[in-house]
């Protein structure tokens, strides 16, 4: 399996030479809740790494503040080899454009066809005009066509997005992340809203993709199984803090017990 890698997507950084990742002591508040607390962590360039932790232990803010549509109330974020609170914004989307985020939610435009939304993976390296035309006639349509063969619905491509099954939409979400092309992928519970059988299949894809193109893969999740069997490394939050950091075969039960003990209430961020 090969995918397409456009040349202009490509920066003059060598992003196997710097970290994908490193946060040195990043906490941040809504109001006056502390989502996270004194964060350190530091993630290689090809790395498989997965979050975990209960509901509101602070994967989903760690998430937003990597891809930088956060900014940390302290300490300092870099994505490969940038500072992201020192960059002006046209940087700062550049340094975006090589971070590519899949969601819960999907982010899919459901009127449009499937061909628009693998497109707009595009859009951080198109121009305007080149952008608006693909509305009305789609462009590189064998580059959507390879990344929908890829994550196995090749036949989904001129379908209305909303006619898609909800395991069918998360793999479109996927390929519009491999036409976008990034150095670092962030994923952010993409299987949560599927059941086992696609939940499995969607984290086989994550992790043959993500090791084949040579990815770094962050990834939340709820479920352990998935995160020890499909991630070289766990990182444990709650309570906005890491209580672990340790490769996926060095994580003991004992160590999810105290995880996931329910002695502490639930907190209102995720």
């Amino acid at each position: 399996m090969s995918f397409y890698r456009s040349s202009a997507a490509q920066s003059p950084l060598r992003y196997d030479t710097v970290p994908a990742l490193e946060l040195s002591r990043v906490s941040h508040q809504f109001g006056k809740f502390e989502a996270l607390s004194d964060i350190s962590l530091r993630v290689e360039a090809g790395e498989r790494v997965a979050l975990v932790g209960s509901s509101g232990a602070g994967k989903s803010t760690l998430l937003r503040l990597m891809n930088g549509t956060l900014m940390p109330a302290s300490g300092e974020i870099w994505v490969l080899g940038q500072r992201l609170d020192r960059l002006s914004h046209k940087r700062l989307r550049g340094v975006q454009q090589q971070m590519g985020t899949i969601y819960q939610q999907f982010h899919l435009i459901n009127s449009l066809r499937v061909v628009h939304n693998v497109n707009a993976g595009h859009l951080g390296r198109w121009p305007f005009w080149k952008a608006a035309a693909s509305l009305l006639y789609p462009l590189d349509v064998k580059i959507a066509a390879r990344a929908l063969e890829q994550v196995g619905i090749p036949e989904k491509l001129f379908a209305r997005t909303d006619q898609l099954s909800g395991g069918e939409q998360q793999r479109v979400a996927l390929a519009r992340v491999l036409v976008q092309n990034p150095a670092l992928i962030l994923a952010d519970e993409p299987i949560a809203s599927l059941d086992p059988e696609l939940s499995r299949s969607m984290m086989n894809l994550l992790r043959d993709l993500t090791t084949e193109l040579g990815k770094t893969l962050i990834v939340s999740l709820h479920s352990v199984e998935f995160a020890r069997s499909h991630c070289d490394r766990l990182i444990g939050l709650r309570q906005g803090q890491i209580l672990f950091d340790a490769p996926a075969t060095q994580v003991s039960d004992d160590m999810l017990e105290a995880l996931y003990q329910r002695d502490v209430p639930a907190r209102s961020q995720s």
